[in-house]
């Protein structure tokens, strides 16, 4: 206890500044991901790119964001281990914000496109075995996402898959691609919609007081659905689309599918602040807590309410300063891009990465939108994908996991040297 008597307000302070560092890298190498098939696909400019993600990450990490923050601060250490040892919790969420902060800053350097969602639960359970023992870890809940990893990858693929067949079929097999992209485009903009707002709504803004019965939710999803398909439909027909047509460019069907990629990038931009702000401030609400409290280890707190902020104006910095480097690597690597193909495997990862937030399982945003790419590219051959960017990718994967417990655990022991 005489470590938050005597420095109670420091230890915060510290925390809050390593859970910054954990968002700037986030914004760094996560939010480059997200927002990488956009510009890989020509469809927006890298500048145009953080200028949309300043606005949506911020929106989705604040208004949605609470959910899995939850799951991370108190599902994969079981609290109870810590009781009677609140320092120890304490020091080890600080080593784990400063090693998962550091490993991304040193991957987006590198630009290797890495999870940060691995990074912190590595740095998460490496701190807690060396401490505690294993028995501190609740496995369970680490297969659950560990098993998440894996699954999230297929399923984007999959509807990526299906979306771009959808397409081929529907528009670009046919003899009149653009007249046909005219009639169909609206409705993949409306499922767009409804989806985003359906999970947002239910999900994401209990804590600023709004409440909504899932049937008012639905019903709003749909009426926003509906009123993007109309305007989608009229802006197809109009006179500044039209001349956007003849300024050249992309063809006339990939500049229907840009319109799309416009708007599954700002939904992804909202989903990946929704679901990954909870890797930065989660070990960060932990510390809070304890430090308000007295000592006291509680399985279920009310966030701070400067918490999120600061962690949304983390990843916007981040993406920011060092988000074009990765952002270079997941947008033209892997697999030709183009607003259509892009498309297809930006609303796929959208879809993913809300449905996992809304149900509270942290999920590797990298992994779901590689997977999305991987499904885009199947569907025209094994050649449209370069292999050897993707084994790159994976290796990458693979080694986040044990450097973030091993950071962790080297700065955790200098932690205890100074406060201990």
């Amino acid at each position: 206890m005489e470590l938050i008597q005597n420095y109670g307000f420091i230890i915060i302070l510290i925390t809050a500044v390593f859970g910054f560092l954990m968002a700037f890298g986030i914004g760094a190498n996560d939010v480059a991901n997200a927002m990488g098939t956009s510009v890989g696909s020509g469809t927006i400019t890298a500048r145009q790119a953080i200028y949309i993600a300043l606005v949506f990450e911020f929106a989705g990490a604040y208004l949605a964001g609470g959910e899995v923050a939850e799951t991370i601060k108190s599902g994969i250490i079981a609290s109870d281990a810590f009781f009677g040892k609140p320092e120890v919790l304490i020091l080890g969420m600080m080593a784990s914000l400063f090693a998962a902060g550091a490993w991304l800053l040193i991957a987006s350097e590198m630009a290797w496109p890495v999870s940060t969602t691995h990074s912190i639960i590595g740095a998460i359970v490496g701190f807690a075995c060396v401490t505690v023992g294993t028995e501190a870890v609740q496995w369970s809940q680490f297969s659950g996402i560990v098993g998440s990893w894996f699954i999230t990858p297929v399923i984007a693929g999959i509807v990526a898959y299906l979306i771009f067949i959808s397409t081929q079929k529907l528009i670009f097999d046919t003899e009149e691609p653009l007249k046909n992209a005219q009639k169909y485009a609206p409705y993949y903009a409306g499922l767009t919609v409804l989806i985003i707002c359906v999970v947002t709504l239910d999900k994401g803004f209990k804590h600023l007081g709004l409440e909504l019965t899932y049937a008012q939710t639905v019903m709003i999803g749909f009426v926003l659905a509906i009123i993007s398909t109309v305007a989608c439909y009229f802006y197809l027909r109009s006179n500044a689309f039209i001349s956007r047509l003849k300024k050249g460019g992309f063809s006339g069907v990939e500049k229907v599918f840009s319109i799309l990629m416009l708007i599954t990038a700002c939904a992804m931009a909202f989903a990946h602040g929704s679901n990954d702000v909870a890797n930065a401030i989660g070990p960060l609400a932990a510390v809070v807590s304890i430090v308000e409290h007295g000592g006291v280890i509680e399985g279920k707190t009310i966030m701070a309410p400067w918490i999120l902020p600061l962690g949304a104006i983390g990843i916007a910095v981040g993406l920011a300063v060092m988000g074009h480097k990765v952002m270079g690597t997941i947008g033209t690597g892997i697999t030709d891009l183009t607003p259509s193909r892009g498309f297809a495997a930006q609303f796929a990862c959208a879809i993913t990465v809300v449905l996992a937030s809304g149900t509270g399982l942290p999920i590797s945003t990298t992994q779901t939108l590689v997977g999305a790419v991987l499904g885009v590219g199947f569907a025209r051959g094994i050649a449209a994908l370069n292999l050897g960017v993707i084994r790159n990718i994976v290796a990458s994967w693979v080694i986040t996991l044990p450097a973030g417990a091993i950071l962790s655990i080297i700065i955790y022991y200098i932690l205890a040297a100074f406060f201990l």
